[in-house]
């Protein structure tokens, strides 16, 4: 017991101080409590906007949107992923795994689409 005692404390062969490490998930379970909290859009205005207005382009040329729209749209896209990979990280438990992979993410957006996204994706619309 004396040796063990006496090795915590013996200081590092090069006499620098290793800086502090927390336990493997302590961090990123702090991120996650950080997130949840938080009220904000995770997703920048500027890229989304860019892609809003891509696909509206394909549609046609001379549209326009307004800022409430375009953050409307913006906070109900963030709802709908959060929701799906919800399901993903749900499938992926059910599937004894701690990873979420393209197959969960695929088949939640089964689960959230409904089952018109469901036929169609089977064929059979």
């Amino acid at each position: 017991m004396a040796m063990k005692a006496s090795r915590k404390t013996a200081p590092m062969a090069g006499g620098i101080k290793l800086p502090h490490r927390y336990k493997p998930g302590t961090v990123v379970l702090r991120e996650i409590r950080k997130y949840q909290k938080s009220y904000k859009l995770l997703m920048r205005m500027l890229p989304f906007s860019r892609l809003v207005r891509e696909i509206m382009q394909d549609f046609k040329t001379d549209l326009r949107i307004t800022a409430a729209a375009l953050e409307a749209l913006q906070e109900a896209t963030g709802i709908v992923a959060v929701e799906l990979f919800e399901y993903a990280n749900i499938l992926a438990i059910h599937a004894k795994r701690v990873t979420v992979m393209n197959a969960d993410i695929r088949l939640a957006k089964l689960m959230v689409g409904g089952h018109q996204n469901c036929f169609a994706t089977i064929g059979l619309k």
